[in-house]
């Protein structure tokens, strides 16, 4: 167990020390209100979406914010009334755009995106989704600092729901996650090829969205943020974040919730290889298990080595826990969250491996 432990160990040291800093809690903008005031168009594609609606458009139309702005709702052919529900705002600012059938090779979001930014004429499109309430200021915020910085992109993760057990356990881990994958300093170094979004809030300059060739350059991505943010980056400046001005209303109350939020995406964010499934699969194990198990059933060394590990990993999630206001006490609980999203990530490669693929919004990607 000795040469698994050490292992695990400087992996964590490398983490730790040469990872782009993913532990910290992220950069968060201040409010902020921007020297000048261009128009926007708040783009929202919603699918079935009725319970969130209402709250998440009022959200949206009582920004402070100082230009015009003007929201598109693209309901993409919802079943519950998610248009009527907009519609009772009565906002002369709002327009709503009866989605069309989603044609071949099109995600569902993306193609509702699309018709949004066919029907915007603004120089700044917001993307953001029918479920994420905005404090009032938060528009002319991500406005100040995409012109204060000369982004062409500016993305924030917003805050998300822990009220369950289920969310409390496993939601702040799926945000530590994340930005293991997609380190923030190094999303934000213009010198790093690590790019990445969060679709909860884009705001992006449409002339940068036409030199990628529009959203149809991504039109079959899953993972939309991300791969967006990948092709604005060649041609641009991004800059990702964590808000502290929107805040996600949909709940996962359950784990099931969660298991599926995760297993839609896990093995599309593996190029559905076998073989990277294989090595992630191990390099989880390594990195998040061994170190408990070396604590717990090791002797010498290898104990030692595994609890340093276990006190590194451990650490480097306090952070992430203090943002969500959560117990520490899920620290040292880390590696059986970590055995959620292993196995839910095996789930996600058998769903496509056996032809079932992802069910979302009543839509099957295989």
């Amino acid at each position: 167990m000795l040469p698994l432990a050490a292992l695990s160990l400087a992996i964590w040291v490398y983490l730790l020390a040469g990872h782009g800093r993913f532990w910290q809690s992220g950069p968060t903008l201040r409010p902020a209100t921007p020297p000048h005031a261009p128009a926007v168009t708040v783009i929202v594609p919603a699918r079935d979406e009725a319970p969130t609606i209402a709250r998440a458009l009022k959200s949206v139309l009582a920004q402070t914010y100082a230009g015009p702005f003007r929201i598109i709702l693209v309901d993409d052919q919802s079943r519950d009334g998610t248009a009527d529900a907009a519609s009772m705002l009565a906002d002369a600012r709002l327009t709503i755009v009866r989605g069309t059938e989603r044609p071949p090779g099109w995600s569902g979001k993306l193609w509702a995106l699309n018709q949004g930014v066919q029907a915007a004429t603004t120089d700044l499109l917001l993307f953001t989704d029918a479920d994420i309430e905005h404090a009032p200021a938060h528009l002319a915020t991500l406005v100040a600092k995409l012109t204060a910085d000369g982004c062409d992109l500016v993305s924030e993760m917003v805050a998300l729901s822990t009220h369950s057990l289920a969310e409390r356990a496993l939601v702040p881990a799926f945000v530590f996650f994340f930005a293991l994958l997609y380190p923030f300093d190094r999303v934000n170094d213009p010198a790093s090829p690590t790019a990445a979004a969060a679709g909860g809030t884009v705001l992006l300059r449409a002339d940068a969205l036409a030199r990628i060739g529009g959203l149809e350059s991504i039109r079959g991505a899953l993972i939309d943020d991300v791969a967006l943010a990948t092709k604005i980056k060649r041609v641009g400046k991004i800059w990702l974040g964590h808000s502290a001005q929107a805040t996600s209303i949909r709940p996962y109350p359950h784990p099931a919730d969660i298991w599926r939020m995760i297993s839609r995406t896990a093995y599309t964010q593996l190029r559905h290889s076998p073989l990277l499934l294989a090595g992630t699969v191990l390099g989880m194990i390594v990195v998040w298990l061994v170190p408990p198990l070396a604590t717990l059933f090791g002797h010498g060394a290898a104990r030692f080595a595994g609890l340093l590990g276990w006190i590194a990993l451990s650490a480097s999630y306090v952070p992430t826990l203090r943002r969500f206001r959560a117990s520490l006490l899920w620290a040292p609980a880390l590696p059986l969250v970590a055995v959620f999203y292993i196995a839910a990530t095996i789930a996600s490669a058998a769903d496509h491996i056996t032809g079932r693929g992802v069910m979302w919004k009543r839509r099957s990607y295989t």
